[in-house]
């Protein structure tokens, strides 16, 4: 890590060369989607080339950004019997035997084991002066051998140490503006008037507005009139006005992204996703460094300020007393090179080496515990009962406590797959405004299916959607004008007196009769009809295509995603008489995060909708018909139905029943009989895990009604807090385990899989939205100031795409306090890697990591952690045995 950039490319010219080093400076942020389509994605997706480790020491260097758990959260973790010492000792012992020590053994392990208990150093007010004493001596004698040890070099924004009048740093006056221009430009639902020129992208409304904007300096607009017409050649006299050298311009640039990673992970996403938007990232950049120099031009040059840290060599030398048993006269009487080289093995030995070390322990000591409570218990036995309901539920960590509840309930089996079923749709829902990608965010949609009425049919739905519409569209333009906002209050005052009342007093009982209300006046039809032919007609038009996607499947593309869906979630055989594929959204009320308790990993997109796509899929003739022809035979007793799990109530809902056969009936009214029951005791349990539920014993069921439906509640559920493992096997490998919520659930037999081409998949996708999911989580967590989004209390939701603290912060890019907080001094959220499970021979894992180089680097560079259990049931630790 010498070089300042963490990204380094070999060319003659980073000027040459501008929008080459862009496009690798941008690696160091990730997009950052509306918050309406909120989506989950580790914020070092772009870094995994270099180590955990790297990545960590850069960001504390280069943005003061600590990404290992702090003292607090390790210390509370111990006690709480989420840290084994052995293994912090184990740990400490090879850290020990892998580094190669310049002072004695004995002295590395006393600093070493007195380092570890965390605990801050002792002032010595009463010795000041012989510390002071022992700190310039050496100083002085450093100076004279000049053997300093070298600090890495960095390049920070010139705007971060030039000081106003005020006494305020410009970077803060820089970033005003930046988020200034930002919210103009992305505003999507809050403004009453539209930037003008906004449809000629950024660059151009940008530089026409610029000239005549009042909080500039006279002087200030006229240098950038001063500048070049387009971005790039702006972006590059900017930089040399500025005087940064070719070699730090890349650098340079990652510093300004991480600035403002929220705005610029907003830039990057809508350049991914608007095929209108072209460099709106570069143009942001251009414009970025080019206020930059309006604003510091008159304190150019500037000197940087001296970078080291003088407090650190008497930190260093007061360890060694305090932790290091030394005295001040057996420190004297070291040699000028041992003083040196016990200050250099404190500097390595650092707090931050410390707490990795500690989360490495943290992570073995749930490693073994997880191995103990799979692999140390018998086999679950299958009984000779006869299966009569399998429900494949999605991975998401919220579906393993509700799925012990069904298994315990019946002559029920579960299946775990990803919840969008393999199916690459972007859905258009009867009565949703917008079409909406039903997939993880990697990906893109394939097919558009639409959902519709028959037109003969009456449709009051539409009619009645339509005036609901028209009247929150009327409401809103009022707010935004000014006469017509003098009468609102008048008109709207007592509704919304009378709303918030209610709302905050008498929150499930209000909630109740809005959701009798939705279902009885906005209820959509229940026969509604899906564009599952590519050649279906719809209001007697020929439809194929739209927005470039197709509308609906080919006969071999519904063969086909069927196929995969079901060799999958490893259902090729032994079908049930009735099968549900359980899709799962969330509800909640004023809550800006809304979507990420539907689906983090599909941006906010609740799958019931692809669960019914398939349900359709698997009941066709002309499907099942092609799959016995590969080995599959559906019973024609057999029937598919769909349902959602709503997850913060617990609760299963049908939204696709067909007509069913005698058997699938049967069963049907077996699941529907012990629904509630299910719902009950899922809901008692995850209720104690709440905050101020474990000390009043509430009805489980009217509680958490109450909670989604109270607009106060910060916390209507944990979401996929505490997620720290993804297993690939049998369900049976994990059936008499309580999980605790905390893994994501794939089924997967190898011994259906000779070419490991499931496994494969599976890792390649599903796997890696477990890996953003835990590793979101994880850098909320532990550097929630930079990563998270802060209080839910005082965030402010801006431009109709995101959250801010106040009204001129970043556009926060993580999860709120608390949805990782059980308050704000305890941990919930336990921040460790995710372990990846998988249930198959060693020699599987070895042609897996031998044919998948990006899952490989992963594990190598401690991104994600693996373990195996083999045909024996013998547990394999691959992170630490590759």
């Amino acid at each position: 890590m010498g070089e300042s950039n963490i990204h380094s490319i070999e060319k003659s010219s980073y000027f040459d060369d501008i929008r080459v080093t862009v496009e690798n400076a941008s690696k160091v942020i990730v997009p950052l989607s509306p918050i309406s389509v909120f989506a989950a994605r580790s914020p070092w997706s772009g870094l995994e080339d270099k180590t955990f480790d790297e990545v960590a020491s850069w960001l504390k260097q280069e943005r003061k950004v600590d990404i290992y758990p702090a003292r607090t959260t390790i210390i509370e973790a111990r006690q709480q019997g989420e840290i084994s010492d052995k293994y912090i000792e184990r740990r400490f012992q090879q850290w020990i035997e892998e580094t190669k020590l310049s002072i004695p053994k004995a002295h590395a392990t006393q600093y070493g084991h007195q380092a570890l208990k965390l605990q801050s150093l002792d002032a010595y007010s009463e010795e000041q002066e012989i510390i002071d004493e022992l700190v310039r001596d050496l100083r002085e004698s450093l100076k004279e051998n000049n053997t300093a040890s070298e600090q890495l070099t960095s390049v920070p924004l010139i705007s971060t140490y030039v000081f106003d009048d005020k006494n305020e740093k410009l970077i803060d006056t820089l970033d005003y503006h930046v988020i200034k221009w930002c919210k103009l430009f992305i505003d999507d639902a809050q403004s009453g008037w539209t930037m003008p020129n906004r449809d000629k992208g950024l660059f151009n409304a940008w530089q026409r507005l610029v000239p005549y904007d009042p909080a500039l300096t006279k002087q200030q607009r006229m240098r950038l009139q001063s500048l070049p017409n387009d971005a790039e050649s702006l972006l590059k006299v900017s930089l040399n006005n500025l005087g940064i050298k070719d070699i730090e311009v890349q650098t340079y640039l990652e510093n300004h992204l991480l600035s403002l990673p929220g705005w610029a992970g907003m830039m990057m996403w809508q350049d991914d996703h608007h095929k209108k938007v072209h460099d709106l990232l570069f143009t942001y950049l251009a414009i970025r460094v080019a206020m930059e120099w309006a604003i510091v031009d008159p304190h150019l040059p500037v000197t940087p300020p001296d970078a080291k840290d003088e407090s650190a060599l008497e930190t260093n030398i007061v360890s060694w007393l305090q932790w290091g048993g030394f005295t001040v006269e057996t420190w004297r009487a070291l040699s000028i090179e041992e003083k040196e080289q016990h200050v250099q093995f404190a500097n390595e030995f650092n707090d931050q080496l410390c707490r990795k070390l500690w989360l490495e322990a943290w992570e073995e000591t749930y490693n073994e515990q997880l191995k103990d409570m799979i692999v140390s218990k018998k086999p679950y036995q299958m009984t000779s009962q006869k299966t009569e309901v399998q429900m494949a539920f999605c991975i998401d960590v919220r579906s393993e406590p509700f799925r012990r509840q069904v298994e315990a309930a019946g002559p029920f089996e579960t299946l775990g797959i990803a919840g969008f079923f393999g199916l690459p749709i972007e859905k258009s829902e009867l009565g949703s405004k917008y079409n909406h990608p039903s997939l993880p965010v990697m990906n893109q949609p394939q097919h558009k299916i639409q959902e519709y009425t028959h037109e003969r049919e009456p449709n009051a739905f539409q009619q009645r959607k339509h005036a609901l519409e028209s009247v929150t569209y009327t409401f809103k333009k009022m707010k935004q004008n000014v006469l017509p906002s003098l009468l609102l209050p008048e008109l709207s005052g007592p509704w919304l007196s009378l709303q918030m009342l209610t709302r905050s007093f008498m929150p499930r009982r209000v909630g109740a009769m809005i959701r009798k209300f939705y279902s009885n006046w906005l209820q959509k039809p229940q026969d509604t009809t899906l564009t599952l032919d590519r050649n279906q007609h719809h209001n007697h038009q020929h439809i194929h295509f739209e927005d470039g996607l197709p509308i609906g499947f080919t006969k071999a593309e519904k063969v086909n995603y069927t196929l995969q869906a079901l060799k999958l979630m490893d259902l090729t055989k032994n079908f049930a008489p009735l099968v549900v594929m359980c899709g799962h959204g969330s509800q909640s009320a004023n809550n800006p995060y809304a979507a990420s308790l539907d689906c983090g990993a599909c941006g906010g997109a609740a799958s019931g909708f692809n669960a019914k796509v398939l349900a359709h899929l698997c009941n066709m003739t002309e499907v099942r018909e092609s799959l016995l022809q590969e080995g599959i035979e559906i019973p024609e007793k057999t029937i598919f139905a769909a349902a959602e799990h709503q997850t913060s109530v617990d609760e299963l809902k049908w939204i696709y029943l067909p007509e069913l056969s005698q058997e699938a009936q049967i069963a049907y009214d077996k699941i529907e009989a012990v629904m509630p029951q299910i719902s009950y005791a899922a809901n008692e349990k995850r209720l104690a895990q709440l905050p101020n539920n474990n000390i009043v014993k509430p009805n489980p069921v009217n509680e958490v009604h109450r909670i989604t439906n109270d607009w106060s509640e910060i916390r209507p559920e944990w979401g996929l807090a505490k997620n720290a493992a993804f297993i690939i096997g049998r369900r049976e490998l994990t059936k008499n385990s309580d999980l605790a919520g905390r893994a994501f659930l794939h089924n997967y037999d190898w011994h259906n899989d000779k070419d490991g081409s499931i496994l494969a998949n599976i890792i390649a996708g599903p796997a890696l939205v477990a890996q953003w999911i835990n590793l979101q989580y994880y850098a909320s967590t532990v550097a929630p100031h930079f990563y998270g989004s802060g209080s839910k209390a005082t965030q402010t939701v801006t431009a109709g795409i995101g959250v801010m603290q106040g009204n001129a912060s970043d556009l926060l890019t993580g999860l709120p306090w608390q949805s990782v907080m059980a308050a704000d001094n305890k941990m919930y959220h336990s921040p460790i890697r995710l372990l990846i499970i998988i249930q198959a021979p060693q020699s599987f894992i070895k042609k897996l990591l031998d044919n998948d180089s990006n899952f490989k680097q992963k594990l190598l560079n401690g991104w994600v952690r693996l373990a195996s259990v083999d045909e024996q049931g013998t547990w394999h630790n691959w992170t630490t045995n590759l």
